[in-house]
C-alpha cells in the first residue's frame, strides 16, 4: 500500500518488509523547495542530448533524478548522484519494455537541477517535443535510508498529473523505481500496475539428461535473482500465494512427490502433501484457502483439491486418461484444466466443486497448460500444432489467437494486471530454456535475463 498526499509532502510506502519504512508523511522539507517557475536561464535543463533524433515521437522524457547533495550510499552507484541516474534508467526500462510508450531515458537527455524537479521548464521540454515528463529526486537520510520522489507532468498542458514518494533502505532502491513506473503507467493507461512485482521460476543447470532444478525468484524486470532451494531435490511449478506471503512448489525429495509451501518472510517451509503417486502442478485458489493439484492413481490422472492449511484431498475429476492442471477463475467459481478424455489434449472448464465439466477448445491442434487471466476475460494456454506456441482465448473458447511463433513456447503465466504473459522457451537442439514475455498484441516480445537456464515462470501479485 502506498499512502499519497495532494500537498508538497510525500508519503511513505507502508510495507511489511523491514526494508521499507513505516508509513508516515515525509516533511515538505524533504522535497525541493517551493519557488516560482525559474526562467530559462535559471539552471533547469543543462547539458545536451547526444542524438537529437531521439526526440522524434518521444512520448515520455525521463531525465536522471538529481540529488540536493551527493552523499555516499550502500545502494548501486555508490552515491546519491549516481543512484539518481540508475533510478531513472529503471523507470525508463520499465516503461519502454511494456511496449505502450516511447520513452527517452537519462542517457539521451540533458540533466535537470534539483530545484526544478517540482517546477519543470515546460517551454524547454515543449521545444524538444516531449509530451509527458517524469522527474524525480533522491536524497540520503541520516540513518542510511533513501528518500525518492517521483512526479509525472503533462508537458503540453504545463500541469502535474501525479506524484508519489518513498523512503527505502538502500537495498530496495529498485522498488522505488518500479513504484514510480507503476504510478506513471497507471495514470496514463488507467490500468492496474504491475512493475513492482516478482517472478518465481525454476533455475536449471547441468547436462540435458541430468538437470539440476532449483526454485528461484527475481524482480519483474529480471533483476535481483535469488535461489530458494539448494538443488538437492528437483523443484517444479512454483506459484505465489495471492497475499504474496508464500510460494508453493512441487519437490521430489527422496523420490516422493511433495508439495511444499515456502514462507517468504521467515524462509521456513512446510510440507503440505506427500504421496508415492505421481503428482503435478499445485495451484492456489484466489482466496489462498484451497490448493489444486493432479495425482495419478490406478493408471489415470485426476484433479484434486485440498485446504491450503492441510487436510484430505477431494477428487474433482474422474475420467480415464489424464486430467492435469487447474487454474481458478478470478472469482474462484470455475476451474480451467486440460484433459485427453476426447483422445487428445484439450482445455476444459468446470465449476469449482467439479460439476459441469465441458470442453472449450475446438480449434485445430491441442490445448495445454491453461491459465486464467486475473482480469477474467481471457485464458492463456499452450497451443500444440507441430510447434508449441502461446495462445489466448475467451473463457468460452472463442476468439483464439496465437501470440508467439517459435519451436517450443509453453506454460504461460499472467502479469498481475492481465496485460502481459510470461512463458518459457526451449531452444531447438540445445534444449536450453529461457523466460520470455509477450503482450496481448503479440508484437512486444522480449527475453528476461537470468543467470542460468530458466523455466516454469510464475508471476506473483503486485508487492504490498
Amino acid at each position: 500500500m502506498i499512502v499519497r498526499t495532494a500537498l508538497a509532502a510525500f508519503a511513505l510506502a507502508a510495507l511489511p518488509s523491514a526494508a521499507w519504512a513505516q508509513a508516515t508523511a515525509i516533511p515538505a522539507s524533504q522535497a525541493p523547495a517551493a519557488a516560482p517557475t525559474p526562467a530559462a536561464d535559471a539552471g533547469g535543463l543543462t547539458g545536451s542530448v547526444s542524438d537529437e533524433n531521439a526526440w522524434d515521437d518521444i512520448g515520455i522524457a525521463i531525465p536522471a533524478f538529481p540529488t540536493n547533495v551527493s552523499v555516499p550510499t550502500a545502494a548501486d552507484g555508490g552515491n546519491t548522484e549516481a543512484l539518481g541516474r540508475n533510478l531513472a534508467q529503471v523507470v525508463y526500462n520499465d516503461l519502454k519494455n511494456n511496449g505502450l510508450f516511447k520513452p527517452v531515458g537519462p542517457d539521451r537527455l540533458p540533466a535537470i537541477s534539483f530545484a526544478t524537479v517540482t517546477f519543470p521548464q515546460f517551454d524547454g521540454w515543449r521545444g524538444r517535443g516531449a509530451d509527458m515528463l517524469v522527474q524525480g529526486f533522491v536524497k540520503g537520510g541520516a540513518n542510511g535510508s533513501l528518500t525518492v520522489g517521483c512526479y509525472l507532468y503533462d508537458v503540453q498542458l504545463g500541469k502535474e498529473l501525479a506524484r508519489e514518494g518513498y523512503v527505502v533502505a538502500p537495498a530496495d532502491w529498485r522498488r522505488a523505481a518500479h513504484k514510480c513506473a507503476d504510478m506513471v503507467y497507471s495514470r496514463l493507461t488507467g490500468e492496474s500496475p504491475f512493475f513492482d512485482s516478482r517472478i518465481a521460476y525454476i533455475a536449471e543447470t547441468g547436462p540435458k539428461g541430468h538437470r539440476r532444478k532449483q526454485l528461484a525468484v527475481m524482480d519483474s524486470d529480471g533483476a535481483n535473482h535469488r535461489f530458494i532451494t539448494n538443488g538437492q531435490a528437483i523443484a517444479l511449478t512454483p506459484r505465489y500465494s495471492p497475499d504474496y506471503k508464500s510460494i508453493m512448489y512441487l519437490s521430489y525429495l527422496a523420490g516422493s512427490p511433495s508439495i511444499y509451501v515456502y514462507d517468504i518472510g521467515t524462509g521456513h517451509q512446510r510440507l503440505l502433501f506427500r504421496t508415492k503417486n505421481e503428482t503435478i502442478a499445485p495451484r492456489w485458489s484466489p482466496d489462498g484457502k484451497t490448493v489444486l493439484f493432479s495425482m495419478s492413481t490406478g493408471g489415470n490422472t485426476n484433479i484434486y483439491k485440498m485446504p491450503a492449511a492441510g487436510g484430505s484431498p477431494v477428487q474433482l475429476t474422474d475420467t480415464p486418461g489424464i486430467n492435469v492442471g487447474g487454474s481458478f477463475s478470478p472469482d474462484g467459481s470455475k476451474i480451467v484444466f486440460e484433459s485427453d478424455r476426447s483422445g487428445a489434449q484439450q482445455c476444459y472448464v468446470m465449476n469449482a466443486d467439479g460439476s459441469n465439466q465441458h470442453r472449450i477448445s475446438f480449434f485445430g491442434g491441442r490445448c495445454a497448460t491453461p491459465e486464467w487471466s486475473p482480469r477474467g476475460d481471457l485464458i492463456a494456454f499452450t497451443h500444440i500444432g507441430g510447434d508449441f506456441r502461446i495462445g489466448v482465448m475467451t473463457p468460452g473458447g472463442g476468439d483464439m489467437r496465437l501470440l508467439t511463433d517459435s519451436w517450443q513456447d509453453e506454460a504461460p503465466t499472467w502479469s498481475p494486471n492481465g496485460r502481459i504473459i510470461q512463458f518459457f522457451r526451449t531452444a531447438k537442439g540445445s534444449g536450453q530454456a529461457s523466460i520470455w514475455q509477450v503482450d496481448l498484441t503479440g508484437r512486444n516480445l522480449r527475453r528476461l535475463p537470468t543467470p542460468v537456464d530458466a523455466s516454469d515462470p510464475a508471476w506473483g501479485p503486485v508487492l504490498p
